[in-house]
C-alpha cells in the first residue's frame, strides 16, 4: 500500500500513541521531582513521531533512511527512560503503564526497522530524482503489475472454478456404476 500522508504511516500512529501515553504517564506529580527525567523522555517521544514525519516528507529515500534511524534511536531513548523506571521506587505503582509503553516503544522501533531494511534494499532513490519521463515510467510499470496480479487472480479463480467442475463430473460418472 502506498501512504500519500505521513499522519496515515501505521508506524506514526504507534509513534503518536506512545508520546500521548507517556505525557499522560509523566503528567503525575511524581515527576516533578526527578529532575530532567520528565522533560527529557517526553523530548524523546515525541522526537519518534516528529522524525518518522519529517523522514516522510523528504524527497529522497537515503533522507528518508536518515530519520527513520533517528526515530528508531529516540525509541530506544523512550525504552532506556522507561527501564528505568521499572526500577526507580518512586514510580512503583506505574508499573502496567510503564510495561504497555516498552511494547509500544518495541513495536515502534520494530516497524521502523522493518520499513528501514525495505529501503534499504530499494533500487527508488526518492520522489525528489524523479523526472516527467521516470514518474510516467514509473506509473506504467506500477499499472502493468497491478494487471498481472488481477490478471493471476483471475487464472486462479478460473483454474479453482473448472477443478470443481472436474470433480463433481468425475463424482457423477462414479455415482452411475
Amino acid at each position: 500500500m502506498k501512504y500519500d500522508r505521513f499522519e496515515r504511516l501505521p508506524v506514526w500512529q504507534v509513534a503518536m500513541e506512545l508520546a500521548i501515553g507517556v505525557f499522560a504517564l509523566t503528567d503525575d506529580a511524581v515527576f516533578g521531582n526527578a529532575g530532567g527525567l520528565k522533560d527529557q523522555l517526553r523530548r524523546a517521544a515525541v522526537s519518534v513521531s516528529n522524525n518518522i514525519a519529517e523522514g516522510f516528507e523528504r524527497g529522497s529515500t537515503s533522507e528518508v533512511l536518515t530519520f527513520l534511524y533517528i526515530a528508531r534511536g529516540s525509541c530506544g531513548e523512550v525504552r532506556s527512560m522507561l527501564r528505568f523506571l521499572e526500577r526507580w521506587q518512586a514510580a512503583a505503582g506505574f508499573a502496567n503503564v510503564v510495561q504497555e509503553l516498552i511494547a509500544l516503544a518495541d513495536s515502534c522501533s520494530r516497524q521502523i526497522r522493518a520499513w528501514a531494511d525495505s529501503l534499504q534494499n530499494s533500487s527508488i532513490k526518492g520522489q525528489r530524482y524523479l523526472t516527467d519521463q521516470g514518474r510516467v515510467e514509473y506509473q506504467e510499470r506500477k499499472q502493468a503489475e497491478e494487471l498481472r496480479t488481477k490478471l493471476a487472480a483471475e487464472q486462479e479463480r478460473v483454474v479453482a472454478k473448472w477443478s470443481e467442475e472436474m470433480a463433481r463430473a468425475r463424482e457423477g460418472k462414479r455415482s452411475e456404476i
